[in-house]
């Protein structure tokens, strides 16, 4: 009986007896079956060897396909276990997995593999790739592989999902299963790197034991492979955890607090000038700001619907007796609204702007806490509006601006801006109220339009209590993420029973309108670092002149007449009083990014000038301090930029 298998195109090939992937490629043409690593079946990914008997659609999967990079990555992953079993015969594995970034493999023994050890392992790699081992795909009954790792407790968990036959691939003796697709010989592997190793939970669960994962990636090009590395090496470099240690910023130690930064003199220079930032231009923007508590009774979280929807972001609330339950606040919002209900509200007051910059708290696992970017305690630029309905596209539109106007002091051009709405074919973790969803898109959507903004709609994005505005950045790694919100809200108001009189006499319902304008602080300058790579503007810099004295006993007096003339000035200097020759001294303010460096002399001193040199050049200028004082001041009041 024949069948018809139909292709990408839409073409249909009809044979009369099964035929592999491999089978059905070379009869297509034979540079597609050269070039074949795997097949698409009825959109599952499946290796050559797969065989078609019955009506399918297909798609042959080549190096040029990104699913054809996975199964090459699965490949190199499956034989890199082969070896490190061979090297280690009592090595436990994990799982093996495949990303766009590369792979890793997870390996338990009692002295972990490290990471000096990885050029030993790349060469053994490199020998089986020569070999050209064939990699053969075998269906294996449950129990045969149970008994093969029945040293492996891990193995022996993932088996357990499993049915009675199970797809595995073999080389030599050893043999593996959970994968796709596997090229079919060693010898069609081609370019790879291992790059690091590192420790993480089984299954991402803190109470679990602690493996080490084996990273690498693999590319069928050389360029390629060297365009990834470079591209590695740039997110090294502009790593803020890194930059962060170098330039000592800020530090995380678990030993007395994961996920609890502790922030440097140095970077708590840099947040203490974005925050006066904020506050400034939230104040002169009619905002009020408050402080709240960082605690608060565990009855509002229920009233909010925070303790419903989040409940698993929150820490466990404190049993404070007689039935008073207390709640590190996972959220400003309940906050805000207190600070509302406290007075009657008229409608003339509308609308009523209140920010702060609130300490919250959520419960991240341990897996997922990373620098500044994930953490358990930040504090969010957080702000909330009431206003009348006839009040919402203006206040929307004025809060956009106010966003704008922030991303343009700081440089930040890269973003496009995200509708984000509930999933109508999930509303279970949304607010039930259709009509209210229903009105508050169409109004957030009608503003955007208002203002001629360019916008992409995203269903399943929104807040559990409303639509919102995202504005989606572009990292320095070149990864998506929301800085800034806009939050439309009819449901809290409904909720915490909030009122203002109107011109008539009657109580009405504010809208709420909750904004964050660059986040949270951590995560902000976590961006921040990782964008001007520790070399901030001169207006962010924790020390903007460093003051380098030729000689410590000729001129040391006059460096710190310089000194306290720029911090006099509100300027921020420090001077370098260590016992070093001059040349690793200027070396160093160069490393550390300082925006201007001050070598003082015999010269300086007797014409009351100062030898600046800018970070980043080789240029030197010979000017009054005045000069340089007035071109301090010009930095800072353009925010360091020059149009």
């Amino acid at each position: 009986m024949s069948f018809a298998l139909t292709l990408p195109d839409g073409s249909k090939k009809e044979f009369e007896s099964a035929v592999t992937v491999s089978e059905l490629a070379s009869s297509i043409s034979t540079s597609l079956a050269k070039n074949a690593v795997a097949g698409k079946v009825d959109g599952e990914v499946k290796p050559l060897d797969f065989s078609l008997a019955e009506d399918h659609e297909v798609a042959i999967l080549t190096n040029k396909d990104a699913e054809g990079l996975s199964v090459l990555r699965a490949t190199v992953a499956f034989v890199l276990e082969a070896i490190v079993k061979e090297k280690y015969p009592e090595i436990k594995l994990g799982q093996a997995e495949i990303s766009e970034n590369g792979f890793f493999i997870e390996t338990d023994k009692e002295d972990q593999i490290k990471v000096t050890e990885l050029p030993e392992l790349e060469k053994a790699l490199q020998k089986a790739v020569k070999n050209g081992q064939a990699i053969e795909h075998v269906q294996v009954a449950k129990s045969e592989l149970a008994d093969a790792f029945k040293d492996d407790p891990y193995k022996q968990e993932l088996l357990a999902d499993y049915g009675e036959t199970v797809d595995a691939y073999k080389l030599g003796d050893f043999v593996d299963f959970g994968f796709d697709a596997l090229l079919p010989n060693t010898g069609k592997i081609k370019k790879f790197k291992l790059l690091s190793v590192a420790g993480a939970y089984w299954k991402g669960k803190s109470s679990n034991p602690m493996l080490q994962r084996i990273f690498g990636t693999a590319f069928f090009k050389e360029a390629d492979l060297e365009a990834d590395l470079k591209r590695r090496a740039e997110i090294k470099e502009r790593d803020h955890r890194t930059i962060g240690r170098d330039l000592d910023l800020f530090f995380v130690d678990p030993k007395v607090g994961a996920g609890l930064p502790y922030w440097m003199p140095k970077g708590a220079t840099i947040r203490r000038i974005i925050e006066r930032y904020i506050v400034d231009k939230e104040v002169a923007a009619g905002y009020q700001h408050v402080y709240t508590p960082v605690l608060m009774n565990l009855d509002a979280y229920k009233t909010s619907g925070h303790w419903a929807h989040y409940r698993e972001d929150m820490f466990p609330p404190m049993d404070m007796g007689e039935g008073e339950w207390l709640e590190l606040r996972p959220m400003n919002c309940p906050s805000h609204i207190q600070i509302y209900k406290h007075h009657i509200r008229s409608y003339r007051e509308l609308p009523i702007r209140i920010a702060e910059l609130g300490m919250m708290h959520r419960y991240e696992k341990s897996g997922a806490l990373s620098g500044l970017q994930r953490v358990r305690e930040m504090t969010l630029n957080d702000g909330h509006t009431f206003v009348a309905l006839d009040q919402v596209q203006e206040e929307f539109a004025r809060t956009l601006k106010i966003i704008m106007d922030v991303y343009h002091d700081f440089n930040i051009n890269d973003y496009y801006f995200r509708l984000s709405y509930r999933d109508p074919k999930n509303t279970d973790k949304y607010f039930a109220n259709d009509e209210m969803w229903e009105r508050s898109q169409s109004m957030l959507k009608a503003a955007m339009d208002d203002m001629g903004l360019d916008y992409v709609e995203a269903e399943g994005e929104a807040a559990f209590y409303g639509p919102k505005l995202d504005i989606q950045t572009k990292t320095a790694l070149g990864n998506d993420e929301t800085m800034s919100t806009i939050q439309l809200d009819f449901m809290l108001p409904e909720r915490f029973e909030l009122t203002y009189v109107g011109a008539d006499g009657e109580e009405h319902r504010p809208v709420m309108i909750h904004r964050g304008i660059v986040g949270t602080m951590e995560r902000f300058i976590a961006y921040l670092t990782e964008i001007y790579k520790g070399a901030f503007p001169t207006w962010l810099a924790p020390v903007q002149a460093e003051i380098i004295p030729v000689n410590l006993d000729a001129h040391s007096d006059y460096a710190k007449k310089v000194r306290d003339e720029l911090i006099a000035k509100g300027f921020r200097a420090e001077i370098d009083f260590r016992n070093e020759k001059l040349g690793y001294k200027i070396r160093e303010s160069q490393t550390q990014k300082v925006p201007y460096t001050l070598v003082l002399g015999d010269d300086e001193m007797n014409a009351g000038t100062v030898n600046v040199r800018p970070y980043g050049t080789e240029e030197q200028n010979s000017e009054s301090l005045d000069e340089f004082m007035d071109k301090l001041s010009k930095d800072v009041a353009s925010y360091s930029r020059e149009d």
